[in-house]
């Protein structure tokens, strides 16, 4: 590793320390972590990948926020990422839990082209990407979904009905105060989903509040007449 890579990886791990991050990464992880960071400024003034720039913004608000969810719960073994723009949650994910099968879906052809160089330049396995976005019809058998998405809740159960197995989850990831969309969601799709958790929780010792949803896709009854 580089000089200047090592100390990128250092300041990392210190954010990391500072923000609760209390998962076990390896050496490796955090070099990964710092070609990630120098790979999408580098990309950023191509393809205008993200608006958040500093060292700062991307090491919370991209790295942490994303990595969070793999310490408040246990993720699916196959999970698709949702709208996963450049690489968000689910190349942090990738990073911090690299059994888990995680498949990328983004329907912008620059943002695919470049998660298929970056899965190259970090030497990610058993990280697929799928160039479309995912709506009702897409059929792509996985146990758990995430997004970090603006998309209202029940608009995202909807799209991904038929691509999530009966028990699979749904992990979304929100800003505090959407309760009225949640209640939203539950009112029309819970003859299909199940609200599992609403966990309010801030990164670390920061200002930065976020919460968590989970909802389980469930076994539809039939009508009985």
């Amino acid at each position: 590793m580089s000089s200047q890579l090592s100390a990128v990886a250092k300041n990392l791990e210190i954010v990391f320390e500072k923000t609760g991050i209390t998962l076990s990464l390896t050496n490796e992880m955090l070099e990964q972590f710092a070609k990630f960071y120098k790979f999408l400024l580098e990309y950023n003034k191509k393809y205008n990948l993200t608006r958040l720039t500093t060292f700062e913004e991307v090491a919370v608000k991209h790295f942490v926020d994303c990595i969070y969810v793999a310490q408040i719960t246990k993720l699916p073994e196959r999970l698709l990422d949702l709208g996963t723009g450049a690489g968000f949650p689910g190349v942090p994910l990738k990073i911090v839990s690299p059994s888990t099968r995680i498949f990328l879906a983004e329907g912008v052809q620059k943002k695919v082209e470049f998660l298929k160089e970056l899965r190259e330049h970090l030497d990610l396995k058993n990280l697929d990407i799928i160039g479309r976005n995912v709506d009702p019809k897409m059929q792509y058998p996985v146990t758990g979904v995430i997004t970090r998405a603006v998309e209202l809740t029940n608009a995202t159960l909807k799209n991904v009905v038929n691509c999530l197995q009966t028990g699979g989850k749904v992990l979304l990831m929100k800003t505090p105060g959407i309760d009225s969309e949640i209640d939203a969601a539950v009112k029309e799709m819970g003859h299909q989903f199940k609200l599992l958790e609403n966990i309010d929780y801030r990164l670390g010792n920061t200002s930065h509040g976020r919460k968590l949803v989970i909802f389980e896709k469930i076994k539809i009854s039939p009508n009985i007449n």
